[in-house]
């Protein structure tokens, strides 16, 4: 067998691949032998088939095969041996290969056609996006506790709604009249009365209520235009000018009775800590929080540098080889949408591939098979409890076991591996900008992000 190849212009390659018969001849001998002995064929006793007969029957299938496979493993050994940095993978090139007779044949010539990754040049001096670094305030700790005393606290379903409960219905927008407007918006909704608007003003219009009975409100008042957007189905426009009273009929209320600040709820929210007075509660409770928005503000770093990389973009793409790689792919789509659609939506892909492959040059940032298994087996202990007659080592054996057969599944995991995917990109887009931290609250950063 003979590979080589000839380099298309900047980018393209066509590789081309000689079989000749002393390269597969050995394992078609074997596999007719096993024929022979297997072969049942009217005339003959089961194995007695002349030779002759089975290499007329499946000699040329067999040598398909045997051809098939070797130039399979020796196409994709040859690119990694050669260590070229190819796009998507080889196509075949039907052209210039022919038509292939396996019947008659003995030598075989294929070519394949394969384009280089561009050489990317990274413009980290056009980059410029801000790293913020969060610092979480008192009232920012009140306000986690606060939802975490609901979070942990005595779920109800009351007959009749109180002033903060949860409640589900049928939203109906009415006329002038008070009417129920015809083709207005008609749609089943669900809200916490404590979060809403001008709380003061449309929760005591709920309070009492039950199931069935209806309570007539202003929908300005009570919601947001993005929360409208979202609850009613709403065009951004639409929810901005909707101003229409609504009737909502009660179809069910739920009730969270939060729990009490006390060492119970301690041990539910941090449950592997020693927690030992309400201070020391509050500084882990801080500490976590600020690690939690620090990875949502290494994110927007990351993204917010990695569209600057991609919009100054420069390399050549091969154009051709692509259009014709995914065509391969995706059997509906077509040429004329592709073409229709490749500036607007596959170019900004894959010059997403294409730094990402560039950025991976400089320091890996794709998660290893054992960072997803090491980052599900520290998931896995914080909730951990030791089994009976179990050591740390056996604790550790099983979580082990555990983790490596969730990280099998890798639907399972996508959340992990993306979240370990941004944390090792964080580290390198810092380390190539060295950004300086910019310190802001919760608020400001909520703000800066929207």
């Amino acid at each position: 067998m003979n590979i080589s190849r000839e380099n298309i212009g900047e980018l393209d390659l066509l590789i081309k691949i000689d079989i000749n018969e002393d390269d597969y001849a050995e394992n078609v001998a074997k596999q007719l032998k096993d024929y022979q002995k297997k072969a049942s064929i009217p005339g003959f006793r089961p194995g007695k088939a002349p030779m002759g007969m089975i290499q007329r029957m499946y000699k040329s299938a067999i040598v398909a095969d045997e051809v098939q496979y070797m130039l399979s493993q020796s196409l994709y050994k040859y690119i990694d041996d050669e260590k070229l940095d190819i796009i998507g993978s080889p196509l075949s090139n039907d052209e210039k290969t022919g038509t292939i007779d396996f019947k008659n044949d003995k030598n075989f010539v294929f070519y394949f056609d394969a384009a280089l990754v561009p050489e990317v040049k990274l413009a980290w001096d056009k980059v410029d996006t801000p790293l913020y670094q969060i610092k979480v305030n008192p009232k920012d700790i009140d306000k986690q506790i606060e939802e975490l005393t609901r979070r942990y606290g005595k779920f109800e379903t009351p007959e009749t709604v109180g002033e903060n409960d949860f409640v589900y219905g049928k939203i109906e927008e009415l006329d002038k009249d008070g009417n129920v407007k015809e083709g207005g918006v008609s749609k089943f909704v669900s809200f916490d009365l404590s979060a809403i608007k001008n709380h003061d003003e449309i929760a005591p219009l709920f309070v009492g209520k039950k199931a069935e009975e209806s309570v007539v409100f202003n929908a300005s008042k009570a919601f947001t235009a993005a929360e409208m957007e979202d609850k009613f189905s709403l065009e951004a426009a639409a929810a901005k000018k909707f101003k229409s009273d609504v009737k909502m009929t009660i179809s069910g209320v739920s009730r969270i009775t939060p729990h009490e600040v006390n060492d119970e709820f301690f041990k539910k929210v941090f449950p592997k800590a020693e927690v030992k007075d309400l201070a020391a509660f509050r500084k882990l409770l801080s500490a976590d929080m600020e690690k939690s928005y620090n990875e949502q503000a290494d994110i927007f770093f990351v993204n917010g540098a990695r569209k600057q990389l991609i919009d100054n973009f420069n390399a050549t793409m091969p154009e051709a080889f692509l259009k014709r790689w995914m065509l391969s792919r995706d059997e509906n789509l077509n040429a004329e949408t592709l073409n229709a659609e490749w500036e607007e939506k596959y170019v900004p892909s894959l010059k997403w591939e294409m730094v990402d492959v560039a950025l991976n040059k400089i320091k890996p940032i794709n998660p290893t098979d054992n960072e997803i298994v090491d980052e599900i087996k520290n998931i896995l202990l914080e909730n951990d409890q030791m089994r009976d007659g179990e050591d740390e080592k056996a604790q550790n054996e099983r979580i082990e076991k555990e983790a490596r057969s969730i990280a099998a599944e890798r639907e399972n995991v996508r959340q992990i591996v993306d979240r370990l995917y941004a944390r090792k990109s964080a580290e390198l887009f810092k380390e190539q900008l060295k950004p300086e931290p910019q310190k802001v609250t919760i608020k400001e950063f909520g703000e800066k992000v929207k």
